[in-house]
Parts: structure tokens; C-alpha cells; sequence
């Protein structure tokens, strides 16, 4: 399996990290009204749920692009190289969402839509 199916696994789980602190970096979590709970968030731990919700946002377009890429038969090296800038990007974006550091997680939220687009057009 490729390098960069593989980042489609971890891009996967990557909304599971930024939801676990969101819950578990604090007290009160609530699993028989987890939509509840999260709704009160404030301060960090609403900043990672936000960072959960747009991971799942960024997840299908890049899982499309490195199967697209695939299939298509782009050069396998750039599409290893541009998933594993996708999954950099969106760590360091969970990061900064965090941080509340929103002019470079905006930054970096572009570098991370550039490598999707970019497996499409090494598609084409």
C-alpha cells in the first residue's frame, strides 16, 4: 500500500485526536449528551471541536484526490509527497486552531487545500 493511502487512514482519525481534546482536556464530559456538551464548550476545547468538525470537513475531498491520483496513474512519489504535505498541513492546522492562532492557521489551512488541489491536477 502506498504512502499516501496510508495518509488517507490517518486523515481519517485525524478528527478523533482534535475531538478527544476536546472532551478529555477538561472536566465534564458527557457521553449520554455528547452534542450538549460540546454546544457549552468555550476557550480551547471549543477551538478543538471546531478543529474536529473542519477536519471532517477537509477529509472527503483529499481521500478522493489521492484515489483519483491512483487511479489516473499520476507519478506516485508526488502524490506520497502531497499527501504527506495534506496530513503536515492539517496537523498543523488542528494545532494553531487550538493555539487560536487564526491568521496562521488560515495560512495553513490554504497549504492544505493547495496539496488537494494539487493531487487533482497531477491527475489530469
Amino acid at each position: 500500500m502506498s504512502i499516501a493511502y496510508w495518509c488517507v487512514l490517518v486523515a481519517a482519525f485525524l478528527p478523533l485526536l482534535f475531538t478527544a481534546i476536546a472532551k478529555f482536556s477538561g472536566p465534564g464530559f458527557n457521553n449520554r449528551r455528547p452534542r450538549d456538551f460540546q454546544a457549552q464548550l468555550s476557550g480551547v476545547r471549543q477551538r478543538a471541536h471546531w478543529a474536529h468538525l473542519n477536519s471532517l470537513e477537509a477529509f472527503p475531498p483529499f481521500a478522493a484526490g489521492v484515489i483519483i491520483a491512483h487511479q489516473l496513474g499520476a507519478e506516485q512519489a508526488l502524490v506520497d509527497a502531497l499527501a504527506l504535505g495534506f496530513i503536515a498541513a492539517r496537523l498543523a492546522y488542528g494545532a494553531l486552531y487550538i493555539a487560536d492562532q487564526q491568521l496562521l492557521r488560515s495560512v495553513v489551512w490554504t497549504l492544505g487545500m493547495g496539496c488537494v488541489v494539487a493531487l487533482f491536477v497531477v491527475a489530469a
